[in-house]
């Protein structure tokens, strides 16, 4: 399958944006380093992309909301087929059939960018003055060789940590500077990429179904660990892209997660207060700590002397008067 119309429509919306932020007036030239208006055009990639999807990520949470509607029951489930896997997932998946719930919904997001990140993947790649194809995909020579020389903080954002020497000669890069460039960003692009993950699962909690938190446990560490080592072969821009792209769904994810609440949990009513904890005093020494103050019970005053008890004991037999 032919991914021209990816690399056409990437192409097409950076170009838009660095057309627009030129109009604005944003300069051509490099400032501190950076050709902002190539850099902008990226970041505003994401904010396009983003805006695109904004729909089907509202119905990703609200998958995720059905499916923790439905941990009661799959627990239920869980405890019925214990040690029969093969029914358990037979009769979950009937459940999810009956109640429209999706547990692949958590993924269809990021599975729909994949596409936007392989183009723009693979335009930045081709960002090199020696290339010969600078009119593909809607390119005009000139702005291909704009691109091509577009920096941030001095490092291109065609190039990548792991660039040969021929490749950093044509880009007229230094290897060090692209090279700590790269590094941070990779660095950046790893922590934003776990917290996206770390912050739902907080909100939300891991589910029950064991496949459901399977696909948590990846999302949480699996993808951010295998950035580790893909990270050297991304070019910078789709490094900015992709850091871009997890601060962007860090504010979607808390403005929806305010928006739609993950629903109260079973035990939500019966709070307990815990007991206090003595706080560690000044410099770590160990505060005394305070007992709870006891009130003094008060005394019955005992009848005073000559006088007759006003509830003489049942039983007793009355003393014979003399």
């Amino acid at each position: 399958m032919s991914l021209d119309w990816i690399y056409w429509a990437i192409s097409w919306i950076l170009l838009f944006w660095h057309s627009a932020w030129d109009t604005i007036g944003v300069p051509a030239t490099a400032v501190l380093g950076t050709n902002w208006s190539w850099i902008l055009a990226i970041i505003f990639l994401v904010v396009t992309v983003r805006a695109i999807l904004f729909p089907v990520f509202v119905k990703q949470i609200k998958s995720q909301r059905a499916m923790q509607a439905l941990q009661p029951k799959v627990k239920a489930l869980q405890e019925k087929h214990k040690g029969d896997r093969e029914t358990l997932q037979k009769e979950m998946m009937e459940l999810y059939r009956e109640e429209k719930a999706n547990p692949l919904m958590g993924c269809l997001p990021m599975f729909l960018q994949i596409p936007v990140f392989l183009g723009l993947f693979h335009v930045l790649r081709r960002l090199s003055p020696a290339n010969e194809g600078k009119t593909l995909y809607g390119w005009a020579a000139d702005q291909f060789d704009s691109a091509a020389s577009a920096k941030i903080f001095t490092a291109p954002i065609a190039g990548k940590f792991g660039s040969t020497a021929d490749e950093l000669a044509a880009l007229g890069a230094n290897g060090t500077t692209v090279k700590i460039m790269a590094g941070v960003l990779v660095l950046m692009m790893i922590t934003t990429t776990y917290l996206t993950s770390r912050q739902m699962i907080l909100k939300t909690g891991w589910a029950e179904d064991p496949q459901q938190r399977m696909i948590q446990r990846l999302m949480l560490y699996g993808i951010p660990a295998s950035l580790l080592i893909s990270g050297a072969i991304f070019p910078i821009g789709v490094i900015i892209y992709w850091v871009t792209n997890n601060l962007v769904t860090l504010a979607q994810q808390q403005w929806v997660l305010r928006k739609f609440p993950p629903p109260p949990t079973a035990n939500a009513g019966k709070t307990t207060k815990p007991a206090a904890k003595a706080k560690p005093g000044l410099f770590g020494r160990k505060a005394v700590e305070t007992k709870p103050e006891v009130k003094p019970v008060p005394k019955v005053a005992g009848p005073k002397p000559g006088a007759k008890p006003v509830n003489p004991k049942k039983g007793r037999p009355a003393k014979p008067q003399s």
